[in-house]
């Protein structure tokens, strides 16, 4: 792909050699090689229907949890905007609603959460400390507080590689510990997710108990890419990290955070390379020390320089 004649035409908005680092939290990386901002769902299957099936494509959502590496990534990355960003509550009757909650896959779980609370819908609180989209959530099976999306997930819209959009119930979804089988290249562009009846006052105490909490154990206000390592069973990454030393080690300018072990920081001037061999070490450090080898949570997409 050299050229745009050689994509779909779109409604939406399609970059060539797409600026990456900006969108995504630890600010590093290379270039995509197209950005598609689809207009809505239409757009979307569109694009991927007359796309040549063997261009790869790559969902990008709010850019946590990631590692973009610095040669960037081939193909097409495509990003949910406001379009797919809309929450709804589902009513089951004149004055009632049904404690379930229609998300667009674009949309913050902070705001998910929010219009949970504002509802009295109890059980989706713990999406306050997830930092990324819905849609991203479901794809990774995201938790945080105790509960995962698969708590909550009733069904999943998603936009195959093809083109058809097909419902995913959660049976169907395959979720482990961070991790669903949702097909190679499909999309999720929206959600159901399902709580139960509960007070907004105590909905939004607990929300702000978990907010003060991250506050207080996580380097929120740095370039990070959130929680870098699975927990092991039965044990905690952090734990194991600190046990093994590496709390404030540093390669280049990215470093092990000081105040959580469990989070990799950029310093400022950390390139991609830098931190995925920062968690390279820690993995090889934390494997010598206790016999454990930690599993990446963070996603690592795209070439080396």
């Amino acid at each position: 792909m050299s050229a745009v004649a050689t994509l779909p035409s779109v409604s939406g908005k399609l970059t060539a050699q797409a600026d990456l680092a900006k969108l995504v939290w630890f600010k590093s990386g290379g270039p995509a090689e197209w950005l598609f901002e689809p207009k809505d769902i239409e757009d979307l299957q569109e694009f991927l229907r007359n796309l040549d099936p063997e261009t790869q494509v790559w969902p990008l959502g709010l850019g946590s949890n990631l590692i973009i590496r610095d040669g960037g990534i081939q193909g097409v990355v495509i990003r949910l905007g406001k379009a797919f960003a809309g929450i709804e509550t589902v009513s089951k009757g004149t004055f009632e609603i049904d404690n379930a909650l229609i998300c667009g896959a674009g949309a913050p779980g902070i705001s998910a959460a929010s219009m949970a609370r504002d509802h009295g819908i109890a059980g989706m609180e713990f999406l306050r400390g997830i930092p990324g989209t819905v849609g991203g959530a479901v794809r990774m099976n995201a938790g945080a507080y105790g509960r995962e999306i698969c708590d909550i997930l009733e069904s999943a819209d998603v936009v195959m590689r093809n083109g058809d959009l097909a419902t995913i119930a959660l049976a169907d979804m395959g979720y482990t510990y961070r991790h669903s089988e949702l097909p190679e290249g499909s999309i999720v562009v929206s959600t159901k997710l399902r709580g139960e009846e509960g007070d907004p006052t105590t909905i939004g105490a607990e929300m702000k108990r978990i907010a003060d909490e991250r506050e207080a154990s996580q380097p929120l206000r740095t370039k990070t890419g959130g929680s870098t390592f699975k927990n092991p069973e039965g044990k905690k990454a952090w734990q194991l990290v600190d046990e093994a030393g590496c709390r404030g080690l540093q390669i280049g300018q990215a470093q092990v955070s000081e105040k959580h072990c469990n989070f990799l920081i950029n310093l400022g001037g950390a390139t991609s390379a830098d931190i995925e061999a920062l968690g390279d070490e820690v993995r090889k450090r934390v494997k010598a020390n206790s016999g454990v080898e930690l599993q990446w949570e963070i996603q690592r997409v795209g070439d080396a320089a």
